[in-house]
């Protein structure tokens, strides 16, 4: 099935891109949740519309995505979150979470689109996530997740 791409999809496209997929994967996954819409010849337009917004949102250059990357890199992220006996969280801390909690340690504005958590947190200490700024560039920045 031919779909054409809103938000970026990690392994499979970004923003405006037009992808062919599993016709479950689209039904059952990308259109439900947003991240894509069914391809129609209509929706051609879309997509310079879709690639315009991308534009201004992105990060241009490699040396923008760098200086970003040392921005991030310098920052100490703390998260409160309430938890349990043992360490356990009640729920999990989400990239919305993290993107807040960066730009309340005094680091620039994060996308939570960009921000990948490798296996979901669900205890105290120390994390590591990882956000992609650039198709060549990521950082990783440690998270502490301590009890509120």
């Amino acid at each position: 099935m031919k779909i054409i791409l809103t938000h970026e999809v990690s392994g499979l496209g970004t923003a405006g891109d037009v992808v062919d997929v599993k016709d479950g994967y689209a039904r059952n996954y990308l259109v439900p949740r947003g991240f894509a819409i069914r391809w129609t010849k209509g929706g051609e337009k879309d997509v310079e519309q879709i690639r315009r917004g991308r534009k201004i949102r992105e990060i241009a250059t490699i040396e923008q995505a760098n200086a970003v990357k040392a921005q991030l890199e310098a920052v100490k992220v703390r998260l409160a979150t309430r938890s349990g006996e043992a360490g356990r969280l009640f729920g999990s801390v989400t990239p919305a979470d993290i993107a807040s909690a960066i730009k309340d340690a005094g680091g620039p504005d994060v996308d939570k689109r960009r921000i990948e958590v490798g296996s979901p947190i669900k205890t105290l200490g120390a994390h590591q996530v990882s956000v992609r700024l650039h198709a060549d560039v990521s950082a990783t920045i440690p998270v502490e997740v301590v009890p509120a």
